[in-house]
């Protein structure tokens, strides 16, 4: 099976003692119906709950080797961008097979759960899986096709500052839901970005995310600005960040909420 790293990862057998090394693996790794093999994960894999049953092996920026080698994984799914390059490496010196992910686009998120499937000998549920999301995504799509453009900033960080660009998942999603990204021009596919230059954009609706749930005062802030169209609008939208900000399934959820939002920010011209 070839990973997001172009390299080929064979099994002898299909896994059954798997490793998932962020949480948006974890959360992958059930919807592929193989949660019932993960002996290892790190924190914050809250979801689905019965994840929070595994041992823990650190962090997805510190995994404890000593602890990972002693649950005796048979695969190890690391993130690409998520954790050290040089702890996978060690990893994959003792001896680990690992797996590298990191989807970018709504159809990776598909094709991810499809190939951890198969490594996993669970093909038939994470096929299944795949095809509802891929399904109920273009059905989105097609609901939102003709949508009149709505300006969006899209708020993943507040200090610093940071928004996607429409390179990133989630101004695939923002595009989707008949969005145009104030920032989705910019190079970097997290950029950094300050109070003037949201002002300077002047977005019809502003979205906030972040770590964690509750991240309400982010919307807040902006209300200090109400010269803002999304300020003097009440365009100031919150979508929790677990639906959105994770390429899981429930990206489905997220994009739904999001784009539910923009649409109240169309009825209020």
């Amino acid at each position: 099976m070839v990973d997001d790293r172009d390299r080929e990862v064979c099994l002898e057998a299909p896994a059954s003692r798997i490793a998932a090394l962020s949480p948006g693996a974890t959360e992958l790794i059930w919807a592929a119906g193989a949660g019932d093999r993960v002996v290892a994960v790190v924190a914050y894999s809250d979801y689905p709950p019965e994840a929070r049953q595994a041992t823990s092996v650190g962090s997805h920026t510190r995994v404890d080797l000593e602890t990972l080698v002693s649950l005796e994984p048979d695969l190890v799914i690391g993130w690409i961008t998520g954790n050290p390059p040089e702890q996978l490496e060690t990893i994959e010196q003792l001896g680990l097979p690992v797996f590298y992910i990191e989807p970018r686009s709504i159809e990776s998120v598909a094709t991810t759960i499809e190939r951890l499937a198969r490594l996993a000998g669970s093909q038939a549920e994470g096929d299944e899986v795949a095809a509802a999301f891929r399904t109920g995504m273009h059905a989105l799509a097609a609901e939102y096709a003709d949508a009149e453009p709505v300006a969006t900033f899209y708020q993943v960080w507040d200090e610093p500052l940071m928004s996607v660009n429409d390179e990133h998942l989630i101004g695939e999603v923002v595009q989707l839901c008949g969005g145009v990204n104030v920032f989705g021009e910019l190079s970097r596919l997290v950029p950094r970005i300050d109070d003037e230059a949201v002002l300077a954009a002047d977005p019809e609706a502003i979205i906030a995310g972040g770590m964690g749930e509750e991240n309400r005062h982010w919307l807040t802030h902006w209300q200090q600005y109400p010269g803002l169209t999304s300020v003097a609008r009440d365009n100031l939208f919150f979508v929790p960040p677990s639906l959105i900000q994770r390429p899981t399934p429930r990206l489905l959820e997220g994009s739904r909420i999001l784009c539910e939002k923009l649409e109240v920010a169309r009825g209020r011209r």
